[in-house]
């Protein structure tokens, strides 16, 4: 999990966290979503530990995948923080 630093005076415990998806589910999000929504968005619900939520991933010019924000009330609420390597399940919320 990665801190996004872009626009910020300073990186506090408020900003937001960011997971890159692997390519082989970034794939799996860009065939099965449809319809992509406002800035390339999907929708989807996500579980990170006990915790589950739902949200968007959205796509990331750099690596030509899907990030996913974390946060800081999910990372509060899971333990976890920059830095971390995280096992997430995700499923699309409309799929296509």
């Amino acid at each position: 999990m990665w801190r996004w630093t872009a626009r910020q005076e300073s990186a506090d415990s408020s900003s937001w966290c960011f997971v890159t998806l692997p390519p082989h589910v970034a794939e799996e999000v860009r065939v099965g979503s449809g319809e992509p929504r406002g800035f390339g968005s999907v929708r989807v619900r996500v579980r990170v530990g006990a915790t589950t939520w739902d949200t968007s991933v959205f796509p990331d010019s750099g690596s030509g995948g899907f990030v996913l924000p974390v946060k800081k009330a999910v990372r509060t609420a899971a333990g976890v923080e920059e830095g971390d390597e995280l096992t997430v399940t995700l499923s699309l919320r409309d799929p296509a």
